[in-house]
């Protein structure tokens, strides 16, 4: 928004700093100015100021204007601000009053009328003083094109008000604000023929739609140079209602930006004569008084809200002590409040002995708070309003007062653990966004319904609160391999949500993906891609962290439908401690692959950590090394097919032997020569003493503990 010095000035005449310092001022205060362009001079002599470039917060709506920013000047150096006063000519009585019916109450709190007669359209000059359009404009770059359309552009310029102009004579009957009829048409000021919807917010005449309330006027009752009879019309509109008029419409305009933040309520009648004044500097004149309509629950919400009990004693206590070099010995004191806040436009009534009980000293205030400000609700709106104005900057620098300790959540310990191993695996870390699309989230919670969805969502693909961290990990490996990284190994530890918009729930969760080839840690892993069992080996080490009687790896039949829809079918696993599902992992499924455009293999998994977290972890514990020579003997077992390693590793594990220290698989052979529907196994197992030598009959005894367990667990000797 762009804000010329020169406008500001004629408010404040006794605005003793240049535009350096003031930018500077407002800047710390909160009305940021992002640029300051000086104008030089004009006619040689006199000073044009220079342009600000402001960046106004959306809550600020009251400072989006010249006279709003001129407001906090005054109230920085302590300057009188005139209120805006624009004299109109006496009224011609009227035959009766212009009509004026609001009859969506919801979405219009107030809307003021006034008939102007034998107006002239045409050129803007600068009419008199304190309304200097053309001279304003053409330092703003901004193209006069009208009086009457000039001068509504001026107004919200000025003091942030939307008006808008009518040809008085193509309005039928009177003025009713209403909902749009279903299907009902309007020509708008673009040029556009737009259907309305029963929802949109209109400014009608008994028989037809004329604007789109707070958005864009209507064609069919535009200004032009033959209209003689103007209605200026000023009003306020509810933000809620305007934002989806404005949205269903794909507009945004000057007056649907201001009336989406929410106008003052109390301006409409002096904008109308802003406008009013500036047309009639031109000819004509004003028929009947000005019509005003107001809906009295709105009125009681925006421009009449309840006070607001503020102690100086709370203010001081709130903010600190203030620097001392500042000069400044006394600190904020009653005199600083009330200097703020009446320079802001509130009022202040000191309150009476019986309502100053212990948490209110005898400096304590009731404040009415003025209508322009919505975004002053409590009392710490107001102290921080005082520590605004009075300056940030002359503030002690102080810590907090903390008799506590910091102290770690439940789970703090198992989530180290989990994110040392993934890191030393050679995965990286990574943040996804918190919100998906509705189908990513369909796709990928783990049980169909139990998603969050946003009231009012940023766009369609952050619709909802993720109920997994797969969608972001996804969409995270997508954008590395656009960008050419060949080699994504990444993990997120996040939370995800489930339950319904009324009771969220929250749960820890991780996702990880892997795609490229493997680190090289040796040479047999030198230019090699990551496999499936590469990741179940990593889901190995993470489990492995913790104690579980049994961890199991398992899958189900495509047909059964029981896998994720997010994995390969045929590449995926399910890990399951103790009974409980915490994880899937495998390929991404092609189908999702090609909806991201990915061409690679990628492997993606996520793991349940609100169900991790239920198991201990594992401690470690450190016992001697032996000095005893360790003995390997293998077992070539043939197995049914349905028989897996896990059955195997748990038999293994419920022998017994102390002096069994390791078993693994050592090589898998499939063939002809073995039975249907059989394999064969080679299993080692190494057995060590911590204080002696083995001796041939131990081993033999050992040997055969081992073909009776695994023979229990369905595998045979292989002949």
């Amino acid at each position: 928004m762009k804000i010329l010095t020169k406008w500001l000035r004629a408010y404040l005449p006794g605005l003793a700093v240049d535009d350096i310092q003031l930018a500077a001022d407002l800047t710390l205060r909160g009305i940021a100015v992002e640029g300051n362009y000086p104008l030089g001079e004009r006619n040689g002599s006199i000073g044009d100021g220079s342009i600000y470039e402001m960046d106004i917060t959306t809550n600020r709506v009251d400072a989006m204007n010249h006279y709003g920013v001129a407001r906090e000047a005054a109230a920085i150096y302590g300057l009188a601000l005139p209120a805006l006063d624009f004299a109109l000519p006496p009224a011609r009585p009227a035959a009766k009053p212009f009509s004026v019916r609001i009859e969506a109450e919801d979405a219009c709190g107030r809307f003021t009328a006034r008939v102007l007669r034998d107006v002239t359209i045409g050129e803007s000059k600068d009419w008199f003083k304190g309304a200097e359009v053309a001279t304003y404009f053409g330092l703003l770059e901004q193209k006069t094109i009208s009086n009457a359309v000039d001068a509504t552009n001026f107004a919200w310029r000025a003091m942030g008000q939307p008006t808008h102009a009518f040809d008085l004579d193509k309005i039928e009957g009177g003025i009713v604000v209403r909902r749009a009829r279903k299907g009902e048409r309007l020509k708008t000021l673009d040029g556009m023929d737009r259907v309305l919807d029963a929802g949109d917010l209109v400014v009608a005449d008994h028989k037809k739609a004329l604007a789109l309330a707070g958005v864009m006027g209507g064609w069919d009752t535009m200004i032009t140079p033959e209209t003689k009879n103007v209605l200026v019309e000023a009003a306020w509109f509810d933000p809620m209602a305007v934002r989806q008029t404005a949205r269903r419409h794909g507009l945004h305009t000057d007056a649907s930006h201001r009336f989406e933040r929410g106008a003052d309520f109390n301006a409409a009648p002096v904008a109308s004569a802003l406008v009013s004044a500036i047309l009639l500097a031109n000819g004509g004149w004003a028929e009947g008084e000005l019509v005003d309509v107001r809906v009295a629950a709105i009125e009681d919400r925006t421009a009449r809200r309840k006070p607001i009990a503020l102690a100086l004693n709370q203010v001081q206590r709130i903010l600190g002590a203030t620097k001392a070099e500042e000069g400044d010995e006394e600190g904020i004191t009653s005199e600083t409040v009330e200097g703020v806040l009446k320079a802001l436009g509130c009022g202040l009534a000191e309150l009476a002995p019986p309502a100053v009980g212990r948490t209110f000293g005898q400096d304590s205030w009731q404040v009415t708070l003025p209508s322009w400000r919505l975004d002053l609700e409590r009392e710490i709106d107001l102290i921080e309003e005082v520590a605004r104005v009075y300056g940030y900057n002359r503030f002690a620098n102080t810590l907090p007062a903390f008799g506590g300790g910091v102290q770690a959540l439940p789970w703090a310990e198992k989530e180290a653990a989990v994110r040392g191993t993934l890191l030393a695996a050679g995965f990286h870390e990574a943040i996804g966004s918190t919100f998906c699309s509705a189908a990513e989230a369909a796709l990928t919670a783990p049980q169909p319904g139990q998603v969050v969805a946003l009231g009012n969502p940023l766009s369609e693909e952050a619709g909802v609160l993720r109920p997994s961290l797969v969608p972001g990990m996804l969409t995270m490996i997508a954008g590395n391999l656009n960008r050419d990284v060949s080699d994504v190994r990444l993990f997120e530890m996040g939370t995800a949500f489930g339950g319904t918009t009324d009771k969220v729930e929250e749960r820890p969760a991780l996702a990880f993906g892997a795609v490229g080839s493997m680190p090289e840690e040796s040479a047999l892993d030198a230019g090699r891609t990551i496999e499936f069992h590469d990741v179940k080996g990593v889901v190995e080490q993470v489990l492995a962290r913790f104690e579980a009687r049994a961890l199991d790896f398992d899958r189900f039949p495509a047909e059964a439908g029981l896998t994720p829809e997010w994995l390969h079918p045929y590449r995926a696993a399910r890990a399951v401690a103790d009974g409980m599902t915490v994880g899937w992992f495998g390929q991404l499924h092609p189908r999702e692959a090609a909806a991201r455009k990915i061409k690679e293999a990628v492997l993606v998994g996520e793991l349940y950590l609100d169900r991790l977290y239920k198991l201990s972890l594992r401690k470690p514990a450190a016992r001697e090394i032996s000095r005893y020579q360790p003995v390997r003997r293998d077992f070539s077992l043939v197995l049914d097919e349905g028989i897996s390693w896990e059955t195997i590793d748990r038999a293994m594990a419920e022998i017994g032997i102390p002096e069994l220290v390791e078993w693994r698989v050592r090589e898998v052979f499939r063939d002809t020569r073995l039975g249907k529907g059989e394999y064969a196994l080679l299993l080692g197992a190494t057995f060590q003493a911590p204080d002696r030598t083995l001796r041939e009959e131990e081993l033999q005894s050992f040997q055969a503990r081992v073909v009776e367990a695994v023979g229990k667990a369905g595998a045979r000797l292989r002949a």
